[in-house]
């Protein structure tokens, strides 16, 4: 669930997305769920040539297991919060395993 919350902190930011078939969309994000299921609004395709027939389309839903990278603006990223709360859900992790 750190995931799915944290790219709810990137609602209305621009981010690219690389799917495992080596295509990279950028767009505004609009909505992620659980699943990481992804809506994109206002698209461009990073490799125009290779996908003409995508300069048309302007939203996006992208299946989350299709993604293979998130490219985040470093802006939007806040470092110290991120590891602090990584930290915190490893420590529930392993108190649970024991």
């Amino acid at each position: 669930m750190l995931f799915f919350s944290f790219f709810k902190t990137l609602i209305d930011e621009e981010v690219v997305i690389e799917l495992k078939n080596d295509m990279s969309i950028r767009g505004t994000l609009k909505s992620v769920d659980q699943f990481l299921n992804i809506k994109l609004d206002d698209i461009s395709v990073l490799d125009e040539v290779k996908y003409p027939h995508l300069s048309a389309v302007k939203n996006v839903f992208i299946r989350g297991s299709v993604v293979r990278y998130v490219h985040l603006p470093a802006s939007g990223v806040d470092t110290t919060l991120l590891e602090d709360a990584t930290r915190k859900e490893a420590s529930l992790q392993a108190s649970k395993a024991r």
